[in-house]
C-alpha cells in the first residue's frame, strides 16, 4: 500500500503539535533547531531544504521525505531540483536509498497533483 504523502504530513502536522504540549521543551527545541536551519542565511532556505531531504531519503526517513518533499516545494524547489537531490541521494545512500527515493518520487506527484505545497 502506498503512503499518501500529504496526508502524513497533515498528521505528522497534528502528532507534533499534540507532543509539544504534553512535551513542550525537547519538541519546542527541535521546533527552533529547524527553524533556525533552514532559515535564511548564506544559503537559500530552499537549497537547505533540499539537502534535508537527501539526508531524509539517504537515513532512510519516510516522515522526514514527507516533510521535505512539502517544504522545499514551498520554499520554491522545482521538480528538475527535487529530482537531482534524489540522484545525490542515491549516490549517497546506494539500493536502499533508491527505495526512499521512489517514497520521495511519490510524495513529490502527490503533493504537485495537489497544486504543491500548502
Amino acid at each position: 500500500m502506498s503512503t499518501n504523502f500529504p496526508e502524513r504530513h497533515k498528521q505528522l502536522e497534528a502528532t507534533l503539535g499534540r507532543l509539544a504540549k504534553q512535551l513542550p521543551g525537547p519538541v519546542g527545541g527541535f521546533a527552533r533547531l529547524h527553524r533556525d536551519a533552514v532559515g535564511a542565511g548564506r544559503l537559500d532556505p530552499k537549497f537547505k531544504e533540499l539537502i534535508a531531504l537527501g539526508i531524509a531519503v539517504a537515513a532512510h526517513c519516510e516522515g522526514c521525505i514527507a516533510y521535505h518533499v512539502h517544504d522545499a516545494l514551498k520554499a520554491g524547489a522545482s521538480r528538475a531540483e527535487i529530482l537531482e537531490t534524489l540522484g545525490v541521494a542515491i549516490m549517497m545512500g546506494g539500493g536502499p536509498a533508491a527505495m526512499y527515493a521512489c517514497d520521495a518520487f511519490e510524495a513529490l506527484e502527490q503533493f504537485e497533483s495537489q497544486g504543491g505545497a500548502q
